[in-house]
């Protein structure tokens, strides 16, 4: 199990196959997407990398923070998150991930953060059909009707789809295509969607429910800390 990376979403485009036809792509950016700390099992009891993305402004870092990312003498980074791996696929501590981490064509599972909508009815939540037009229903066009039952059991139980805030919570789509990646400018595409707005961050893993392609670099496409020398 490889380490994923931490990208921005830049927003979405399209490009074009040799076949002519049109491919809509997300384009997502990796900056200075570094090891920030390791996580071992004797230590920490799980195999984990903790990788930050990002430049953030010193003022905006806590004082934790400032030893943290100083302990691995790399700069604040805006975005940090870990990534379970095995311990044969552990980074050293300030390498950067390259964007040829993925390779074109294989299949990647994707999260980010959805777009918040607010308080929303139940027909856009959760796509219920709404009442009838007419025939005596004069106000019900769009309510959620019966919530529950008689005097047994009394309630309106747990999980009851209605009306309430929709969106701005942690979405994963799987098994999404890499169409191509371009390591000098640090961009990955995905074919399709995906989840949160522009600007937003997105953790990209290999898919678990599909096969890692066989020249997809292990332990990652790195590009090593100045210190320890290229790899």
């Amino acid at each position: 199990m490889r380490s994923g990376v931490i990208a921005q979403k830049i927003g979405m485009t399209r490009i074009y196959n040799d076949a002519g036809e049109h491919v809509p792509v997300t384009v997502l950016r990796m900056e200075n997407c570094q090891v920030v700390a390791q996580r071992t099992q004797e230590k920490n009891g799980y195999t984990a990398v903790q990788l930050g993305v990002g430049l953030a402004k010193v003022k905006n870092v806590s004082k934790a923070e400032r030893g943290h990312f100083a302990k691995a003498s790399v700069e604040p980074k805006t975005k940090v998150a870990e990534f379970r791996v095995t311990a044969d696929n552990l980074i050293d501590v300030g390498a950067e991930i390259t964007a040829d981490h993925f390779v074109a064509g294989q299949m990647v599972d994707v999260t980010g953060t959805s777009k918040g909508k607010g308080f929303q009815g139940v027909i856009r939540r959760w796509n219920f059909g709404g009442g009838r037009a007419t025939h005596g229903n004069s106000v019900s066009h769009r309510s959620h009707g019966s919530t529950g039952q008689r005097q047994d059991p009394g309630k309106v139980f747990k999980n009851k789809k209605m009306a309430g805030h929709l969106g701005d919570e942690r979405v994963t789509t799987q098994n999404v295509q890499v169409v191509s990646t371009d390591v000098d400018r640090g961009l990955i595409l995905i074919r399709g969607a995906v989840p949160g707005a522009k600007g937003g961050w997105i953790l990209v893993r290999d898919a678990a429910k599909t096969a890692l392609p066989d020249n997809a670099p292990k332990p990652a496409a790195i590009r090593a800390a100045a210190s320890k020398g290229a790899e």
